[in-house]
């Protein structure tokens, strides 16, 4: 059994991707990352960052006690290699799909979440920041669209975890500025990942996440951005 400490956002939705495809048993525990969950003592024990998501493995590859990770692409290897699945096994091949998990990691989730920020969570209006975001994640959509030029995937032939590292970082965007249509091989993609069955159950259900519009209130956003610390 696998405990997914998670909340519906990109990088929570990553790792259930991965369960779903691969047909691991897991259990959710909800981390309410508007309400701090992500502070508390027992989280800190597996995440230290206090981010989600993270595992604890009740059953690790190669026996032992439980294993705990945090850090969505640790925790999606972690898993490719557990299951020996979704990532290529030849030297080369998995390198050349690695360097595409740690652009998503290093560029697009991060470049994302900040157009997010400034374009839907900000208490004001900066336009340096929404500008400066919504074109870099523009940049990349080109930089992805280029990549997926003749290939059914981003790595390849095959469905791997740099498909499902990807996926819930475009699915908002229209809250990141975003449109697909000057994206043709992207937005074959996108289409052919979501109606995957995984893709469908994980989604199935109604979103918490800030793709959702929802409006934050003022302690949700005090705990969220707060400058490094837990409520208090």
């Amino acid at each position: 059994m696998i405990e997914l400490h998670y909340w519906p956002t990109p990088n929570g939705y990553k790792i259930r991707l991965l369960l779903e495809e691969a047909g691991l048993e897991y259990r959710i525990v909800p981390v309410d990352i508007g309400k701090g969950d992500q502070f508390k003592p027992d989280f800190l024990e597996i995440s230290p960052n206090n981010k989600m998501p993270a595992i604890v493995d009740h059953a690790p590859g190669g026996g032992g006690s439980p294993l705990s990770l945090f850090e969505s692409g640790a925790i999606l290897l972690y898993l490719a290699d557990k299951t020996g699945r979704f990532l290529p096994r030849s030297m080369r091949e998995r390198h050349q799909a690695l360097q595409w998990l740690f652009w998503q990691v290093a560029g697009l989730g991060p470049m994302a979440g900040q157009a997010g920020h400034f374009r839907v969570y900000a208490p004001e209006k900066v336009e340096y920041g929404i500008d400066r975001y919504t074109r870099e994640v523009s940049r990349l959509y080109g930089v992805l669209d280029c990549q997926l030029q003749g290939r059914a995937f981003v790595a390849g032939d095959d469905y791997s975890i740099v498909d499902m590292a990807i996926y819930p970082w475009i699915v908002p965007y229209e809250a990141h500025g975003q449109s697909l249509a000057g994206f043709p091989a992207l937005s074959r993609w996108f289409e052919t990942v979501r109606a995957r069955p995984a893709t469908a159950r994980v989604y199935e259900e109604p979103s918490t996440a800030y793709s959702s519009k929802q409006p934050l209130t003022d302690e949700a956003r005090r705990i969220l951005f707060g400058q490094g610390g837990p409520p208090g």
